[in-house]
């Protein structure tokens, strides 16, 4: 039979979020039940809820960050046992057919991957997410959180880590390599934490020094403001990688200028308007200007490995329910350090 639960939800673009309830499919022969612990707050948790991209579904239960225990499972799984540590990221179903999805990059499937909330499942039923007590999720979707790391630091990581753990993989982070972190935030944290145990030489670019002993305890070696124009002189042809964590209009030729020739600079942020560069700020250096989406399923897991391996969690703030409308209000003012993630069990409390 289906499970009711209890869950937080916007009920319209722009609406507080409130306490509600939500039933979760039947168990199919290839569902885990997982019973959720914890949920970080993403801050395209907010965008989505405040319909900041364009038409979204309500009312709907945000969340992509979730961390719980296997419930249940259903009668074609083996993966996964009653009892097990879980995480489940931003998305839940893929066509599982496409080249894309054959090689393990869900994310990119040709039909579109079924998104953890806010969207639409192949059985045409509205997805919801993490800020609820239970959710069901296709096992193929189902990562394993191994010993070593706490549930509510891990939560976080199935979006923030993978986001960051991706583009740092790809493109080459490790000993010898010089990385840029612009911004110290949900996202520039992790990219700290995960480039340094990479083996790479760590620097954080952020508007203000404000954040500096945060930024050298997580792992920076070096850390410089772009308010102070003569940085952008000081690291002219210094690094290999720059990754943007930010969503922030930024002087992109001003950035581009810090790459080694045939260095990167990789946007993960998705800032609201669209951003500028001249193509002789490429062509000069044979230097590159990418974006990066999140992992596939195999990759996530990998980056779960890799934390427990090197004792990475998120730097959080745990939260009950209710005051879930306040995370929000300072994620949007850059009032947290370094993401805000809910204790579920205190949602209908």
């Amino acid at each position: 039979m289906s499970t009711i639960t209890h869950a937080i939800a916007a009920p319209a673009p722009g609406a507080p979020l409130a306490p509600t309830t939500i039933e979760r499919r039947d168990l199919r022969p290839d569902d885990v039940l997982i019973d959720i612990a914890y949920a970080g707050i993403c801050h395209s948790d907010i965008h989505q809820a405040k319909e900041d991209w364009g038409q979204a579904i309500f009312p709907m239960v945000p969340g992509h960050e979730i961390a719980g225990v296997v419930a249940a499972v259903g009668s074609d799984v083996t993966k996964y046992r009653v009892g097990d540590r879980v995480g489940v990221g931003c998305m839940v179903d893929s066509c599982g057919e496409c080249e894309y999805c054959q090689a393990g990059r869900e994310q990119f499937c040709v039909k579109g991957n079924v998104q953890t909330y806010n969207g639409v499942g192949y059985d045409g039923e509205n997805t919801y997410g993490g800020y609820s007590q239970q959710v069901v999720v296709k096992d193929a979707f189902v990562c394993r959180i191994p010993e070593g790391i706490d549930l509510d630091v891990a939560a976080p990581l199935l979006c923030a880590g993978i986001t960051t753990y991706s583009p740092l993989r790809q493109w080459g982070a490790g000993p010898g390599k010089k990385v840029a972190v612009v911004g110290l935030g949900g996202l520039g944290h992790m990219a700290v934490k995960l480039a340094a145990a990479m083996g790479a030489e760590v620097t954080v670019l952020s508007q203000t020094l404000k954040k500096q002993e945060d930024g050298l305890k997580l792992g920076a070696e070096h850390y410089y403001a772009t308010s102070d124009e003569s940085t952008f002189e000081v690291l002219k042809g210094q690094f290999d990688l720059i990754l943007n964590t930010v969503s922030a209009k930024l002087p992109i030729d001003a950035y581009l200028g810090l790459l080694r020739i045939g260095g990167a600079m990789v946007n993960v942020g998705a800032p609201g308007e669209p951003l500028s560069y001249s193509a002789f700020s490429l062509l000069g250096g044979n230097k590159v200007l990418a974006g990066s989406m999140i992992g596939g399923i195999a990759e996530t897991q990998e980056m779960l490995d890799f934390c427990a391996e090197h004792g990475i969690g998120s730097e959080i703030e745990l939260i009950s329910a209710d005051r879930v409308n306040e995370a929000y209000e300072r994620v949007e003012n850059s009032d947290v350090r370094y993401r805000f993630v809910i204790d579920t069990a205190t949602i209908g409390a």
